[in-house]
């Protein structure tokens, strides 16, 4: 096995500078000399000092160039300074571009107020003191070089998840093949023997063929895991009731379980495979890890304001109280491997998801009486 990568081991360091380069501060203005003034008094290094004479030549400009910083004048003729700003906001492209109106208008509340709702973020009154022009520009051009860091760094963040994603396919494929090997030599060598196997030969191949599909298991969980800790879906209607049903229904308990939905289960706009991942794993392992002839499992939820907290009761075998802290661990499972085919990656999943999505994870346990895990899931997500 030799799978090749392209990950650096500097690119995973969140303290990686980043060269902000140049921020481009467009100053707007209808008086050639009021431009010329301030641009006299920002310039500096590490600033391109743009000129636009209108509010339409500086729509035009944003949309040629990069522009960090917009020092914006609200009396123009034509398109006012207010118009501008409005347009700058509607367009998705421009629309977090940081505006200080520049005006002679009086710091009446209603001029600066409307200036704000149209999404303006301060304002400098003429005539200029040139002290706290100085101090606001350096304060949004810090903001602006930070706000890049953090953008340049995140779309970096997601190429080597990316990268991530493929070594970990190109590991389990390659980690697969030899382990089919194995398992087809194992089969193989019982057939050849036939009659002639021994009870210890038996025992060994036994464990082969088990280890072999226990490690093949493993893989496929780990590759489920990397992809459900990186995908995100569009938020879509969905009945939690009605999904809880048809988890049910394809986990097809036994004929003595007795499974109680409460009512009143809610409808939520949110990551519809998030959460059928979460109530599939708590409830398949109420199911899994329950011992009791009358063996109940109920789902209820309640309402928290932004969020619902929803719950899996179980009367099962329990969790003893050292195991508690450890549930959500990778890897770790409430029985040997001898006695359970369980990956230990399930309630790793669960609690990675959750929490995504902005929820919490909680779990009360009696060794022997039962097992309750609880979970909160915001009502709406941004679209």
């Amino acid at each position: 096995m030799n799978p090749k990568s392209n990950m650096n081991k500097a690119d995973l360091s969140p303290d990686v500078k980043t060269d902000a380069g140049k921020i481009n501060i467009l100053v707007v203005d209808d008086r050639i000399e009021n431009i010329i003034s301030i641009e006299s008094v920002i310039e500096g290094e590490g600033r391109q000092v743009l000129r636009a004479s209108s509010g339409e030549e500086a729509l035009r400009i944003v949309k040629e160039k990069p522009v960090g910083l917009i020092l914006l004048d609200i009396q123009m003729p034509g398109m006012d300074g207010f118009t501008v700003a409005r347009k700058l906001k509607e367009d998705e492209a421009t629309r977090d571009i940081s505006i200080i109106f520049v005006t002679a208008l009086t710091s009446d509340e209603k001029y600066v107020m409307q200036g704000f709702m149209e999404g303006a973020v301060d304002y400098l009154f003429k005539p200029l003191n040139i002290n706290i022009l100085k101090a606001k520009v350096k304060v949004f051009e810090r903001l602006f070089r930070q706000q890049k860091e953090v953008k340049d760094y995140m779309q970096r963040l997601e190429a080597l998840n990316k990268q991530l994603d493929e070594f970990v396919y190109i590991v389990s494929h390659d980690l697969k093949a030899p382990l089919r090997g194995i398992a087809s030599l194992g089969s193989f060598i019982e057939e050849e023997l036939g009659n002639k196997m021994t009870d210890s030969v038996k025992d060994i191949l036994d464990m082969i063929k088990s280890r072999s599909t226990r490690m093949q298991n493993l893989i496929d969980s780990i590759l489920h895991y990397s992809r459900m800790a990186n995908m995100r879906t569009a938020p879509e209607h969905v009945e939690v009731h009605a999904l809880v049903e048809n988890i049910v229904d394809m986990l097809s308990p036994p004929s003595h379980f007795k499974l109680i939905v409460a009512e009143g289960m809610p409808e939520l706009c949110t990551e519809k495979i998030k959460l059928h991942e979460v109530f599939q794993n708590l409830i398949s392992n109420s199911i899994k890890y329950n011992d009791k002839p009358d063996a109940t499992i109920t789902i209820t939820a309640k309402d928290l304001g932004n969020h619902w907290e929803f719950s899996v009761e179980d009367n099962g075998i329990g969790i003893k109280t050292e195991h508690i802290s450890k549930i959500f661990s990778i890897f770790h499972t409430l029985q040997t491997k001898e006695k359970s085919d369980s990956t230990g990656i399930g309630l790793t999943i669960v609690k990675k998801l959750v929490e995504q999505m902005g929820g919490e994870i909680s779990v009360y346990s009696e060794f022997g009486k039962g097992t309750q895990f609880s979970f909160t899931w915001p009502k709406q997500v941004a679209n």
